[in-house]
């Protein structure tokens, strides 16, 4: 098979780019919660950018490697151990048969990514194998990794051991962590000043943290505009008709404690949203642990639109790198 499982660690699953083009029937986009970091792994074993990876969240998983292969680990911060021998991250290593891959205790961010030359091989679903548990879909039998599973390894070609993706080329979440925001087709329910200390509070990421969305608290809660509820919207203020959740929409239930919306959150439901996270920022949330303080930065749809175009100039060094190496 390649891969088996003799410890799955706390939460690790199978992804990749994600299933995008079902949102309006329910089903998340999913994917890696970083994906510069999935793109790296893979780019740095050879594989096509979208292959599958092993995304292990805080505690990484032990493997043996029933046959040779090339591997890379990117993301958060986390000792890496091949045969009980520390070695780099961010950097192409090889695997012998018979030999483990551990992991020591988290350093910094919140997930690793582990890709292998070939890619993980399990079967497509709705043309992706992401695996989205609360959906028992994709991935390996739809679930999180247990111990004893195996998995198989995709035919690859020949790996240069050793290149790695410069220290400056690596993004992870300042401190505090700052989010840039477009405020939201809602942001006319909030009070003016209410509106500003949104932006003007630290908050921190609560431990109601994970695939579906980031909670955080530490705030002042929102004060809204007076109105009569339309019909079907309910008599919080934060409630609304329901409605289309765009990914890294924020919601604020009953204006306390904002919530991010990630890789497998619901498609919409019935709470205001205040506005959305810049696609660029969003891999950064995926890195980030409970407690981390955190800054929301109002930004115009220019700046978002010049962020994005920065992370991808960033992913195209990252390729220009690498093919030189």
């Amino acid at each position: 098979m390649g891969v088996k499982v003799l410890n799955p660690g706390l939460s690790t699953t199978i992804q990749d780019l994600g299933r995008p083009g079902y949102f309006h029937l329910g089903i998340p986009v999913g994917g890696a919660m970083d994906r510069l970091a999935l793109r790296a792994a893979n780019l740095l074993v050879g594989n096509d950018e979208g292959a599958a990876c092993l995304e292990a969240v805080f505690l990484g998983p032990v493997l043996e490697f029933t046959k040779d292969a090339a591997i890379a680990i990117t993301g958060g911060e986390m000792p890496i151990k091949i045969g009980g021998v520390e070695q780099p991250s961010w950097t192409a290593l090889s695997v012998k048969a018979g030999q483990t891959l551990s992991f020591g205790f988290l350093k910094a961010g919140a997930r690793i990514y582990i890709a292998v030359a070939g890619g993980f091989d399990v079967p497509l679903a709705l043309g992706s194998r992401s695996t989205y548990v609360i959906g028992a879909l994709g991935g390996y039998k739809g679930r999180a990794l247990a111990k004893g599973d195996e998995l198989a390894i995709g035919e690859a070609g020949a790996v240069k051991e050793g290149r790695s993706v410069p220290e400056r080329l690596r993004r992870r979440p300042g401190t505090p962590a700052q989010l840039r925001v477009l405020p939201g087709l809602y942001w006319h329910r909030v009070q003016e000043q209410s509106g500003r200390a949104f932006f003007e509070d630290q908050w921190k990421v609560a431990p109601e943290a994970d695939r579906m969305g980031y909670r955080f608290r530490g705030g002042r809660p929102l004060h809204f505009v007076e109105r009569e509820p339309p019909f079907g919207a309910g008599s919080d203020p934060s409630n609304i008709v329901d409605s289309c959740y765009p990914y890294g929409s924020i919601q604020v239930p009953s204006g306390t404690e904002p919530i991010i919306l990630h890789r497998d959150a619901v498609s919409g439901g019935g709470y205001f949203m205040l506005g959305t996270v810049i696609s660029a920022d969003m891999d950064l949330i995926g890195q980030m642990q409970p407690n981390t303080p955190t800054q929301f930065v109002e930004v115009d749809m220019a700046t978002a639109l010049a962020a994005r175009a920065e992370r991808a100039t960033l992913l195209a060094c990252i390729r220009a790198v690498l093919a030189s190496s």
